[in-house]
């Protein structure tokens, strides 16, 4: 009665030793399979599939049983040298999200197709590279290096009180649902030392951006942020500003002339509560891969500051159906009374 192992285990290199110099010695299966305590279908499995004219090596067997593992396992979808992983890194370099990217890739190929990926694969390919410069760079494209949350701050405001503000909490349904365009939200990106400043305008509907070079110095200063804001939003078609939402930020004490400038109704956030503007806050983290915190401010002109809103507005967004911020307000440009010219 052969003597069987209760639990199977992978013939070793010594097993292919020892069955190669049996086979010299002209041993029948069953008697190879009694010296190594195996079952006799183990040994016949071995020498029918790594044989080699007639001929079983010790040496070949193992070769052609390492090869044959290693072609069983499918190579990561993101490997390095795939023409998907060149296709992921491109769009990472152009600051694109790892949900933009699946979003994208999506949109152009069939389900099941091979240049398809999901964002959490794209992810699990950054953080998996090992250490080195790859990773690095690839972390460094990313809107936010660490997942690292810090709690908000739930103290009482300090800061003196905007006169005559109008409450968030009386602006009309139809702004919340964003059923109609013409209503913006606002924000200003500070730099160094909070020395100089870039404002930021989001219209709810479409996601476009818009950037506000401010006056240099005091940037931030009620006077500066009205004639900036005043500038930027006249210079949009009528039918397209409608209403803007802001933090009970100082700069916009001035907000009653800035609607008197431009027929816009200010409404404004409870005390720090960022999400009640929370397209403006999400589009001031795509901003900051442009503009870093610490950055001077100040040496940006009008024009750099358009080609980057260019560049986030041409990217693909999910809750647009996958198409980006700036087909979706040419269209409502198109469907509105009075078409503009400008998109910036």
């Amino acid at each position: 009665m052969e003597s069987t192992s209760k639990h199977y285990q992978q013939l070793q290199p010594e097993d292919r030793v020892t069955i190669s110099s049996l086979k010299q010695q002209n041993q029948g299966i069953r008697a190879i399979a009694r010296i190594l305590q195996r079952p006799a279908s183990t040994i016949s499995r071995e020498l029918r599939r790594n044989s080699t004219a007639n001929h079983y090596g010790s040496v070949e067997a193992q070769h052609a049983c390492q090869r044959r593992r290693i072609q069983s396992r499918p190579r990561d979808k993101l490997h390095i040298d795939s023409v998907l992983f060149g296709v992921v890194q491109h769009f990472l370099q152009q600051r694109w999200s790892p949900e933009q990217i699946a979003l994208a890739l999506a949109y152009l190929y069939p389900k099941g197709h091979e240049y398809r990926v999901s964002h959490e694969t794209i992810y699990n390919c950054i953080y998996a590279q090992p250490v080195g410069e790859l990773k690095r760079d690839l972390i460094a494209c990313q809107r936010q290096a660490k997942n690292k949350r810090v709690p908000r701050s739930k103290g009482q405001d300090r800061r003196g009180q905007i006169p005559n503000m109008l409450s968030i909490h009386l602006r009309p349904p139809e702004i919340e649902d964003r059923q109609f365009p013409g209503h913006w939200e606002g924000d200003l990106i500070k730099g160094a030392a909070n020395a100089s400043a870039v404002g930021t305008l989001v219209e709810r509907t479409s996601r476009l951006l818009m950037l506000i070079k401010l006056p240099h110095p005091q940037p931030a200063s009620a006077a500066n942020v009205l004639q900036a804001f005043t500038d930027k939003l006249n210079s949009v078609s009528q039918p397209m500003r409608l209403s803007m939402t802001y933090d009970q930020g100082r700069e916009m004490a001035l907000h009653k002339q800035l609607t008197a400038n431009t027929g816009i109704a200010v409404y404004f956030c409870d005390p720090h509560s960022p999400w009640q503007r929370g397209s403006n806050e999400n589009m001031n983290g795509l901003v900051r891969q442009y503009l870093p915190k610490g950055t001077d401010l100040s040496g940006y002109t009008q024009q750099q500051l358009d080609a980057i809103a260019d560049q986030i507005n041409a990217r693909p967004r999910k809750g647009l159906g996958v198409r980006c911020p700036l087909a979706v307000y040419r269209e409502l440009l198109l469907n509105s009374s009075q078409p503009s010219n400008l998109i910036h």
